[in-house]
């Protein structure tokens, strides 16, 4: 089973055991992460942003113009922002390691 390292917005690490075939965001919501997914993972509320650590970028799947429009409009977005629902779990991403985006 895959593992997530997720620092939440108190700034507390932890591990999630993730299940591959599902999106991050589900994965988050699912295990009481800080993640409300509003609209349920149909990249349309950006309420499941995350940072994605640097070395885990390039692994990631590029974003579709419709999650980087979403993303880019947050006020709490970085250059390593990225909407959880649009990232699918899979044991290639093992180890992957986010942050939780504060409120906007």
């Amino acid at each position: 089973m895959p593992t997530i390292h997720v620092t939440n917005r108190a700034g507390e690490a932890s591990t999630l055991e993730a299940e591959s075939g599902i999106s991050v965001m589900e994965n988050l919501r699912d295990n009481d992460y800080e993640v409300e997914a509003i609209c349920g993972g149909s990249c349309s509320c950006a309420t499941c942003h995350v940072y994605v650590d640097a070395d885990w970028l390039a692994k990631l799947p590029a974003q579709e113009e419709d999650e980087r429009d979403l993303v880019s409009d947050e006020p709490t977005y970085q250059p390593n922002s990225r909407l959880s629902c649009q990232i699918e779990m899979t044991d290639a991403l093992d180890g992957l390691k986010l942050t939780i985006a504060p409120e906007a």
